[in-house]
């Protein structure tokens, strides 16, 4: 009931209304967009995979998917991000590609 009481307190609303928008959490980067017609290339376990960037979403093998994170887990059997997977993104912020990991080679 207590733990209740103080997050609803007017005066501590008010206060979060009112404060400063440079001390707000900052949004996360977000992954540059991918130009249709780009390929990602993807070395795991040994094997080198091969996407390629559609108006609508990826194509690998003859297979289309809505997104990379589909793409990485179609390849690892686990759930990944997508974006991270491919070296697009590190852990919280957007990153160039490792070259030892993936590229990104427009058409």
């Amino acid at each position: 009931m207590a733990r209740r009481a103080s997050l609803g307190r007017p005066d501590r609303l008010a206060a979060l209304a009112g404060a400063d928008a440079s001390q707000a959490p900052q949004a996360r980067p977000q992954t540059p967009r991918i130009k249709p017609g780009s390929m990602l290339l993807r070395e795991w376990h040994g094997r080198t995979y091969t996407v390629l960037a559609l108006e609508d979403g990826f194509g690998m093998a003859g297979q289309r998917f809505a997104s990379l994170s589909e793409v990485a887990r179609h390849i690892t059997g686990a759930h990944w991000s997508g974006p991270r997977f491919f070296g697009l993104r590190r852990e919280g912020a957007a990153a160039s590609p490792r070259p030892a990991q993936a590229s990104a080679v427009d058409a």
